[in-house]
């Protein structure tokens, strides 16, 4: 079941969209201010946020870069009555992945929830999270405690290779035929890549089984 965070300090309307999403099936938290938000989100993670910006201890734009960095996994649907095209472009590039202007379809709301979390779910069977590292396949971008690593294309492909299957110990041929292909390479290339490895996510992130081959550490 999905979790929304509904911020808003009106409580007509924190009410009706409350309401609405519960009828859905969603399981809705609420919140009237940037303090009271804060506070809900030390106790649990939420799919969607939806982020009223003018709140009554600040203007929560400035909030939501800090959000990105404290809630990673989150979509946030950004609330307004501001209808210039300059505060509706500020709010995406803040950070948020949804605009709606005040006054709005409480239905409507509903709908964008629905498409954020498609969106959602499209990104995680894109994504690969093994402990602390997080894949992602389609951009081919490589995370590690929240900081990018940059890797080389082949090494990237044998990452990828380990983290399909994190408990499986996959040889070196298994490796050379799913990496190199019908490239004529020794197995021993194997052993140079996966050093590089290493030295990028941490001497333990690949676990070597001796006489076998190699597997990902699952912490």
């Amino acid at each position: 079941m999905a979790k929304i965070l509904v911020v808003e300090d009106k409580e007509d309307i924190r009410y009706t969209i409350t309401s609405m999403l519960s009828m859905e099936g969603y399981n809705v938290v609420e919140a009237g201010s940037i303090e009271e938000m804060y506070h809900r989100l030390n106790f649990g993670s939420f799919d969607v946020i939806i982020l009223d910006l003018l709140l009554p201890d600040g203007d929560a734009i400035d909030e939501i870069p800090r959000l990105r960095l404290s809630a990673r996994d989150s979509y946030i649907l950004v609330l307004t009555a501001k209808r210039s095209d300059r505060d509706r472009i500020l709010g995406l590039e803040m950070g948020a992945d949804d605009y709606m202007v005040k006054p709005f379809n409480p239905r409507e709301v509903v709908a964008r929830v629905r498409a954020l979390l498609r969106r959602k779910k499209q990104y995680y069977e894109e994504v690969l999270k093994i402990g602390k590292i997080i894949i992602n396949k389609s951009r081919m971008n490589v995370e590690k405690d929240g900081k990018t690593i940059p890797l080389s294309y082949k090494e990237f492909s044998i990452l990828s290779l380990l983290a399909s299957a994190p408990n499986k110990i996959f040889s070196r041929s298994e490796i050379l035929d799913a990496v190199w292909g019908f490239e004529d390479v020794s197995d021993r290339v194997v052993d140079v890549y996966i050093s590089y490895l290493r030295r990028k996510l941490g001497s333990n992130t690949i676990i070597t089984v001796r006489g076998v081959g190699y597997r990902l550490k699952v912490d």
